[in-house]
């Protein structure tokens, strides 16, 4: 018996399946992933040393706890292939963990059927290089057992929280599920725009990032309000002062909170079904 399935060997997947077996909370010979892309299950096989199959129900058999890496759009028609492979043992109890975004926990236990235990996570991209933020959520049927594993999962690539309400799950998807594009067009504008002014594009963007992880290290490290940084670094008459005017003129805490805004939106539609 596996420990860990994965149905869909995507770049989550991969980032997932990888911390697990860096981080020795897992042997590679304690995970199957499936998928229908033949080129993946190769490429994981390869770097990874895990056991892979093109056939789901073969995880849902081998696996004692699966995560579903699938997208939303796709993941009704999983979770009845899923469903029949488990109403084949009646009496045996399995662990879902979900990352698909949008889809609720109802909508999960409605297709997995009542034995199902369930668990709705929300990770993010910087997974992939060890420096992930998920939030999860589990299903009344799944016990704090299963929460701390889900956790140790996670938390394996990053950080992690559990939370109690799932409607929160919809704000989480637009702060830091969606956050990080945020981050890469504001990196973007910034390296552009000292492009224009004459700066070299390599150095612009190198600038750019050291100063994006430096300003984040300091927020991190010195535990200040944003507020009081900005005003420690905004002296009267001086550039940042000229700058924050600027930003100010043209709403960028608008443009935020609209673009979080459509992106909870956007959350709940997938959780409806709405393609």
């Amino acid at each position: 018996m596996k420990k860990l399935g994965f149905i869909g060997a995507g770049n989550m997947a991969e980032a997932l399946a990888h911390g697990l077996i860096a981080h020795k909370v897992f042997k590679p010979a304690e995970i199957i992933v499936s998928d229908v892309a033949p080129e993946r299950r190769r490429k994981l096989a390869r770097a990874l040393k895990v056991a892979t199959t093109d056939d789901n129900a073969e995880v849902v058999r081998e696996a004692a706890a699966i995560v579903l890496a699938v997208k939303p759009q796709t993941i009704d028609a999983v979770m009845d292939e899923l469903a029949a492979q488990t109403r084949k043992a009646p009496k045996e109890s399995k662990l879902f963990i979900s990352i698909a975004a949008g889809v609720t926990i109802a909508r999960l236990t409605n297709r997995l059927g009542p034995r199902a235990r369930v668990i709705r996570v929300m990770p993010n991209a910087p997974a992939m290089v060890g420096e992930g933020m998920a939030a999860m959520v589990r299903a009344r049927g799944a016990s704090a057992g299963d929460e701390a594993f889900a956790l140790r999962i996670f938390r394996a690539v990053g950080d992690a929280v559990a939370l109690k309400d799932e409607k929160l799950l919809d704000v989480v998807t637009a702060l830091s599920g969606s956050g990080p594009a945020y981050v890469y067009l504001f990196a973007k504008a910034m390296a552009d725009a000292a492009v224009s002014e004459g700066l070299p594009r390599e150095l612009a963007l190198r600038m750019t990032l050291k100063t994006i992880r430096g300003a984040e290290h300091l927020m991190r490290e010195s535990r200040r309000e944003a507020a009081d940084l900005i005003a420690a670094v905004a002296s009267p008459g001086g550039t940042v002062e000229a700058a924050l005017r600027g930003v100010a003129e043209h709403g960028l805490s608008d443009i935020v909170a609209a673009a979080l805004r459509a992106a909870s939106d956007r959350s709940r539609e997938l959780g409806r079904g709405i393609d």
